[in-house]
C-alpha cells in the first residue's frame, strides 16, 4: 500500500538547493557525534531548507526533546535570531531534562529561550511574530498525551506572523488508520493531522518527499526506544503550512 498523501497535495520534488548557511550548520565540526549519527535518517539539511530557515529569524520548536533540531535551528538563525525551545513537564521528567539542560549550557545556544510549558500553551507571551514553528516527530505524541491540539495549533497560529511557516514532520500511519496507532506504533495518518492543522486556520502549502519510504509496512513501532536498527527508516511526511 502506498503512503497516504493529502488530497491534491502539491509535492516539492526536492527541498531545493541547500543554502551555505544550512550546510555550515549541519557540517559544523563541533556538533556531537550522537547528533551526526542521526543525520542520515533525518536529512536536516533538506528539512531546514524546505521550511525556509534563515539567519536572523525568530523561530520555535514544539517538543524539542533533547534538542537535536533546536541546536540546528540556533546555528542557522545565528546571534541575530532567536529559538524558543518548548518541552512539556512530562517530557522533561521522563527523558528530556538532562540532555536538554546539558545542550543549553553550550555558549552556542545562548540564542535559545527555554520554554518549559504544556503543549496546549506551548509558547511564552514574548514569542510573537515568529517566522516559523516546527514540530518534528512529536505531533503523534500529543494525541496519546491527551493534549488539547486545537488549542495548541491555535497558539502556534497566534504566535506566527502572517505568512509564517508551521512545519510538521511525523511518522506515517497506513491510510485509514487515523489516530489509532499514535501510542502502539507511534504513527499518525497524514490526512488526519492535516485536517486538524487546517481547522486551526492554516493553509497547506506543500510537502516534501525526502523522508518518504514506500517500502515501509507502517505496522511497527518507530519510537526511538523500540525501533532499534530500523530507527530513521520509517515512512515520514514533511508538510509545510502557512498562516495566511
Amino acid at each position: 500500500m502506498e503512503p497516504s498523501a493529502g488530497p491534491e497535495a502539491p509535492v516539492a520534488p526536492t527541498a531545493g538547493p541547500i543554502p551555505s548557511f544550512v550546510r555550515a550548520a549541519v557540517d559544523a565540526p563541533d556538533r556531537s557525534a550522537d547528533d551526526k549519527a542521526l543525520d542520515a535518517g533525518r536529512k536536516p539539511d533538506q528539512l531546514l531548507t524546505f521550511f525556509g530557515i534563515r539567519p536572523g529569524m525568530q523561530v520555535a520548536e514544539i517538543g524539542a526533546g533533547g534538542g537535536y533540531t533546536s541546536e540546528l535551528l540556533a546555528r542557522v538563525v545565528g546571534p541575530t535570531g532567536k529559538v524558543f525551545g518548548q518541552n512539556s513537564p512530562f517530557f522533561l521528567e521522563k527523558f528530556a531534562n538532562v540532555p536538554w539542560s546539558a545542550r543549553l549550557s553550550k555558549p552556542l545556544l545562548r540564542n535559545v529561550v527555554r520554554a518549559d510549558r504544556e503543549f496546549d500553551d506551548p509558547l511564552p507571551p514574548e514569542a510573537t511574530d515568529l517566522d516559523a514553528v516546527l514540530i518534528v516527530l512529536i505531533y503523534h505524541d500529543t494525541v496519546w498525551l491527551d493534549v488539547d491540539r486545537r488549542k495548541m495549533n491555535r497558539a502556534v497560529f497566534t504566535a506566527l506572523k502572517p505568512g509564517g511557516v508551521y512545519g510538521i514532520v511525523d511518522h506515517s500511519a497506513a491510510a485509514g488508520a487515523g489516530l489509532s496507532g499514535v501510542k502502539t506504533v507511534h504513527r499518525i495518518e497524514e490526512k488526519t493531522l492535516r485536517d486538524e492543522v487546517e481547522q486551526a486556520g492554516f493553509e497547506f502549502e506543500s510537502e516534501a518527499p525526502f523522508l518518504r519510504n514506500p517500502s515501509d509496512s507502517r505496522d511497527w513501532n518507530d519510537s526511538p526506544r523500540e525501533a532499534g536498527e530500523r530507527r530513521g527508516t520509517s515512512d515520514r511526511f514533511v508538510i509545510r503550512f502557512k498562516k495566511p
